[in-house]
């Protein structure tokens, strides 16, 4: 039995020294296989990225201060509702003609059409603004017929809100696909910034109400949307002088169709989806209080709105890698290459979500403390079940990346119609018994029965759905 010790003491020592030269010849491999040139440009990419991000999160925050301090409950709980408008020119009408436009701006760089491809973006824009201005004519008539022609001056702010911020989305969409990290940065930390000191310059002007926040919030789009349009000439100056472009002065009718095939289903299923959106505010309205509506905004502010700027980060990053990848969907080496990265990413941001919500749960009176005027902070108790409602929704959204690089969309039109009916349908039930805690608990089902099924779509290789 004493030879024991020493022999097995001697195994041990060898199979160390074997695990540490595998290990060895692992990072060694991985280190010759790195392209410097590549790794550094995507360094620099994520890190103008993390910066903007970080303005937007932090200008976020502080604009809920900002708000909390000048605006009571029932004056914010306004404001959220009228908010709600801006979501359906968002959700409805232009985000996904600028998804679209932005999925096919590196397919457009392949072919070396460039101006065909904005000639084509540019006459879908402006075909998308006159169904705003429809709308915003159909909604003025509206309340003129039901007798609230108090909130017209409010509605049409709004609107015109609605336009002018989507149409700076969209341009930055195209920003962020020709991989101009440094410029989405700063215009997506100067569209926050700016609302908080147009806000604190006007309140005292106009007053303390939603309308002034309107106002404030429209001036501020309007500025980053003319530094948006100035910066994309100088891009379109730079491509021109880099690329072999088409030459032709037509709008090219397939440039067209593409982008609309990939954007109708966002228009279809963004009704739905908004409807489930705007519901909770409405259905608080509706079956509890103003006030409920306005404590239900700012935690969806701090609980909600951050994770989604983080996800933002993360598919401003990493969206136009996988689109460049993926090409134009139609190599399956290609997509299952996006296949496991998107898998990668889903899988760390479920584990950012865990993070996020023990800390809110420790810390959310803290927070609440600190972020938020003392008449909002009853409601402080409900922030970890927000932070991971918006987790789980955030996952979901990265799983629905990669089938957006694969050109897929169609595959996700029955999972967002069907969870937002049923996300708008407990909403209404959740208010009418519960008022702000059935809202919350609605909000978590929803989250998860959308990242299930997201999870379901996106588990198999491209290859084996017939890409």
């Amino acid at each position: 039995m004493w030879m024991v010790y020493p022999l097995s003491q001697r195994y041990f020592k060898v199979y160390l020294q074997s695990r540490w030269m595998s290990i060895k010849r692992y990072l060694t491999s991985c280190f010759y296989n790195i392209d410097i040139a590549r790794a550094k440009r995507l360094s620099q990419e994520g890190a103008w990225i993390l910066i903007g991000q970080i303005a937007a999160v932090l200008g976020s925050l502080a604009l809920v201060r900002v708000l909390t301090e000048h605006l009571q409950p029932v004056e914010y709980g306004e404001l959220a509702l009228s908010l709600t408008i801006s979501a359906l020119v968002g959700q409805v009408v232009m985000g996904g003609i600028g998804g679209g436009i932005a999925r096919f701006y590196s397919v457009a760089i392949e072919k070396q059409d460039l101006k065909s491809y904005f000639n084509a973006s540019k006459s879908l824009v402006g075909y998308a603004i006159l169904v705003v201005l429809l709308l915003a004519v159909l909604l003025v008539i509206a309340l003129i017929l039901t007798g609230q022609s108090q909130w017209l001056g409010l509605a049409v702010a709004v609107m015109i809100f609605g336009i002018i911020s989507n149409l700076n989305a969209v341009l930055s969409g195209i920003q962020n696909a020709a991989r101009q990290r440094s410029i989405v940065a700063l215009h997506s930390g100067l569209n926050v910034w700016l609302k908080i000191g147009l806000i604190v310059i006007v309140i005292p002007w106009l007053g303390a109400s939603s309308f002034t926040v309107v106002i404030a919030h429209g001036i501020a789009a309007l500025v980053v949307t003319a530094s948006q349009l100035y910066f994309l000439r100088c891009l379109l100056l730079s491509q021109r002088q880099t690329l072999p472009v088409k030459q032709s002065n037509q709008v090219d009718e397939n440039w067209i169709k593409q982008i609309w095939i990939f954007a109708w289903p966002f228009s279809i299923w963004g009704a739905f989806t908004w409807v489930q959106q705007v519901s909770d505010r409405w259905a608080l309205g509706a079956f509890a209080t103003v006030q409920q509506v306005g404590q239900y905004a700012v935690l969806f502010q701090l609980g909600y709105t951050p994770i989604s700027l983080v996800t933002a980060l993360a598919t401003s990053f990493l969206g136009p890698i996988l689109y460049q990848r993926s090409g134009a969907a139609t190599d399956n080496g290609r997509n299952i290459s996006v296949h496991r990265l998107a898998w990668r990413i889903t899988g760390t941001c479920l584990v950012l979500t865990g993070l996020a919500f023990l800390i809110s749960l420790l810390f959310h009176s803290w927070l609440f403390k600190v972020l938020v005027a003392p008449s909002f902070r009853d409601s402080s108790y409900f922030l970890p079940w927000i932070v991971l409602s918006g987790g789980l929704f955030a996952s979901g959204q990265m799983i629905a990346l990669k089938l957006m690089s694969e050109i897929n969309i169609r595959a996700m039109t029955a999972a967002k119609i069907v969870t937002a009916i049923f996300g708008t349908f407990c909403n209404f039930i959740a208010a009418w018994f519960f008022g702000l805690s059935g809202i919350i608990g609605s909000l978590l089902l929803f989250s998860l029965l959308y990242f299930a099924w997201m999870t379901w779509l996106g588990q198999k290789p491209p290859e084996l759905k017939g890409h």
